[in-house]
């Protein structure tokens, strides 16, 4: 008997095979954000050239970012002050400001926005803590890398309000890894438990060690499971800098993650440290098994500056923003650094559509797919698709032996990232709602994104 996929109203991302029996002529295609204007320039004199693990995310009505605060004198091969986490928020998402919090010295004034020094403070990454039953006081959590007894490890920190933080235990939270990147915790409200993603180094069958990605979870953000590292479908041994894992928020029953990867033999210019970087995406239905895109999800470009050692990497995080070509419409910001090691070190951000990472992607010839057996929740179906002027996507819901059930065909051309789809007789499908069916796609010189019944 086939295995019948029960889709209810979620949203489906079209990342992998999950929904799709049989696919002819078409593939999966990853897309990438577009650069857009700065809006950080770290130019205190608390912050540097090495401003480095960004986190950002909604907050009611702004939005919070943090970072490392840390400056780096080539020459001297010496940092002219200690790293600081700071602080910056918005409300809108491109334009920040950096308050002036009076909590810590810096040259014998508080008027900065410096929110914590001391252990952590290298790669300090925060979270709203969305579990039902946490404590007010301990509402924002973050983690942080530290030593002890000469041997790293990973403490928590906790605040009421994301801006006033203690440490929350003497004790750390972890401690097998290497914890020299940004790591990050989070809690599922779908799975119940606490997830957190650090790096330790991976060695392979000819004895050379890789930045891997390691996995551990909690269900009270206390007693941890022994950490392990993840696992790709396909994709070779690389090195992954950071990890950037997320549930999706749109569909948060899917994992998202942008590594920074790091090519260590390569340098491009006359800087004095090699190693060059760019983004790659990465997904997963777990949080264990992932499929890593080997493409680039984010190049280095044109800018010069973006090919020196440590640039590109992403903030931990995403928000939806405005369209600045359509106000009416929102799309996803994403945070990279650039300039990394040059005084002037600056955020940019980058924007791509709601669901954008992976489409199905028709080129100039039709091709089709079809989809395993589904039950869904909701009267309506909704799609993210884009098309060109001659191109299409073709709807059919069919039964399960492959038969049109009428009136249920439609086709569309156009670009919407939220398109109630018109049969021939309305938009209605509670009359097959409950009962299994496929749809089939029929494509040409389009790109499908998600869909979900609504």
């Amino acid at each position: 008997m086939k295995e019948i996929k029960n889709m209810a109203s979620r949203l489906e991302l079209f990342f992998d095979q999950w929904l799709i029996e049989k696919m002819e002529k078409l593939n999966f295609k990853l897309h990438n954000p577009q650069p857009e204007e700065v809006v950080i320039e770290f130019n205190k004199d608390w912050e540097g050239s090495t401003c480095y693990y960004l986190t950002v995310f909604k907050d009611g009505e702004i939005f919070r970012m943090y970072y490392r605060g840390s400056d780096f004198d080539i020459k001297t091969e010496s940092s002219p002050h200690e790293s600081f986490t700071c602080y910056a928020e918005s409300v809108d998402g491109i334009n920040w400001t950096k308050p002036e919090l009076n909590l810590y010295q810096f040259n014998g004034s508080k008027k900065n926005n410096i929110i914590w020094q001391g252990v952590g403070t290298h790669n300090f990454t925060p979270f709203i803590d969305t579990n039902p039953s946490v404590k007010p006081e301990e509402r924002y959590k973050a983690v942080g890398s530290g030593m002890l007894k000469n041997k790293p490890v990973l403490f928590a920190f906790v605040s009421k309000d994301g801006i006033n933080w203690k440490q929350w235990k003497e004790e750390p939270i972890i401690t097998k890894g290497a914890f020299d990147s940004q790591n990050l915790a989070f809690y599922d409200n779908l799975r119940k438990k606490y997830f957190e993603y650090h790096r330790d180094f991976i060695i392979d069958e000819k004895d050379k060690k890789y930045r891997a990605i390691m996995i551990s979870t909690s269900e009270d953000f206390e007693n941890w499971t022994d950490p392990e590292f993840i696992d790709f479908e396909d994709s070779p041994l690389e090195h992954l800098y950071t990890n950037g894992v997320m549930p999706y928020y749109r569909a948060p029953h899917i994992f998202i993650g942008f590594p920074k990867r790091f090519v260590e033999e390569r340098k491009k210019g006359d800087h004095p440290y090699g190693g060059v970087s760019d983004v790659v995406f990465m997904v997963s239905r777990d949080g264990k098994l992932w499929k890593r895109y080997n493409e680039a999800f984010i190049r280095p470009g044109l800018q010069p500056e973006r090919w020196i050692n440590r640039n590109n990497a992403l903030a931990w995080g995403m928000i939806e923003t405005s369209s600045k070509l359509n106000p009416n419409q929102k799309e996803i910001s994403l945070y990279s650094i650039e300039a990394y090691y040059i005084p002037g070190t600056r955020l940019r951000r980058f924007t791509i559509r709601l669901d954008g990472f992976v489409s199905v992607n028709a080129k100039g010839d039709t091709g089709y797919f079809v989809t395993h057996p589904i039950v869904f929740d909701g009267d309506r179906l909704i799609v993210n698709y884009s098309t060109s002027a001659a191109g299409l996507v073709k709807i059919e819901v069919m039964d399960m032996e492959g038969k049109l059930i009428e009136p249920y065909t439609a086709e569309l051309y156009g670009d919407s990232t939220e398109q109630v789809v018109e049969w021939k007789t309305g938009q209605d499908l509670s009359k097959i709602k409950g009962k299994p069916v496929r749809l089939k796609f029929t494509m040409k010189d389009a790109d499908l994104y998600s869909i979900r019944f609504k």
